[in-house]
């Protein structure tokens, strides 16, 4: 039984109305950032200390009171449902040497979620990526967690989005603020304020209209996109009438303005929390060495070892 079932009430919004109960995680791409790695490892498996990406994501899920994981996947990338599979060969071995912890993390993987797939066999984007849950999820609203980041369990996001998105019957997106420098990195957004009777779920905003890597000069705002999304069913009719955008792919961004400018209302909540970007080596390392500093069983050598490294290093030496 996954966790999520534990704790019903957590799928109704305040007003009664039902929240998202299902996920989907779009996890098909090559990741040729990381290349060789991920000729033959999926970008999701790379492992965050001692536990993959993907599982974060999925638990970031759970914690919201979503039960029910679609992955979108490509070819090679099989093994991502493996890690949530039981082994029971490997939970025997354990059980034998009486090793209840390691024991109990291998079973954690399968007891989170139920987990489903689809294949999406090309990638043309992310709109066509989510295309493909259609007949998973239906006509009724659902989370998107882009598979490459997640947030800090202690600081979540995605409980309050489904609060807004069964509030408005909407779209959801999430922000987050970047250096005016850095906007020509990520989609931002124009914003004006939200519905006063928003307010109570969060720093809400109304979103007037999205640009792709603007110049900071060309910048609507410094509000940039987070992986987080919960759409209503109606996004897959709205990817069907999406002509091929930037690159030559059907871009979610173009299928979300669509139903913007037909009249379905678009909201964003501005996240202040801690945010883990793995997309690219830098963050993915970056994301390594801070959960590996805030563990219990690890932090305190881990960031002595990393302070004694740092100062070797600064003076020339070999931080060994």
């Amino acid at each position: 039984m996954s966790e999520h079932s534990a704790n019903p009430s957590s799928t109704v919004a305040a007003n009664g109305r039902p929240l998202a109960v299902k996920a989907v995680i779009p996890a098909a791409g090559l990741a040729t950032r990381f290349l060789p790695a991920t000729k033959a490892v999926p970008k999701e498996l790379l492992p965050v200390v001692d536990r993959p990406v993907l599982q974060y994501i999925v638990e970031e899920a759970t914690q919201a009171g979503i039960g029910d994981v679609l992955l979108i996947t490509g070819r090679g990338k099989t093994s991502m449902v493996d890690h949530f599979d039981r082994r029971p060969d490997l939970e025997t071995r354990l059980e034998e040497k009486g090793d209840s912890e390691r024991l109990a993390a291998v079973r954690r993987p399968s007891e989170l979620a139920e987990i489903y797939t689809v294949r999406q066999p090309e990638q043309l984007g992310l709109g066509h990526a989510i295309g493909y849950a259609e007949s998973h999820v239906g006509d009724q609203p659902f989370a998107v967690l882009l598979g490459d980041e997640f947030v800090k369990p202690s600081e979540p996001l995605l409980p309050a989005m489904l609060e807004l998105q069964a509030r408005t019957g909407g779209v959801v997106l999430a922000f987050f603020e970047v250096d005016p420098s850095e906007t020509k990195r990520y989609g931002i957004a124009s914003v004006e304020p939200a519905e006063s009777e928003l307010t109570d779920i969060g720093e809400v905003v109304k979103v007037t209209g999205m640009v792709e890597k603007p110049q900071p000069e060309d910048a609507p705002s410094n509000l940039a996109v987070l992986g987080r999304y919960v759409l209503p069913g109606k996004i897959f009719d709205a990817i069907r009438r999406t002509k091929p955008g930037s690159g030559g792919e059907i871009q979610l961004t173009d299928a979300m303005e669509l139903l913007r400018t037909e009249g379905v209302p678009v909201h964003a909540i501005v996240y202040r929390g801690t945010r883990y970007d793995t997309g690219m080596p830098l963050g993915y390392l970056q994301t390594v060495v801070q959960i590996a500093a805030e563990r219990e069983d690890l932090g305190t050598e881990f960031r002595s070892w990393l302070a004694d490294f740092v100062k070797a290093d600064a003076a020339g030496g070999s931080g060994t």
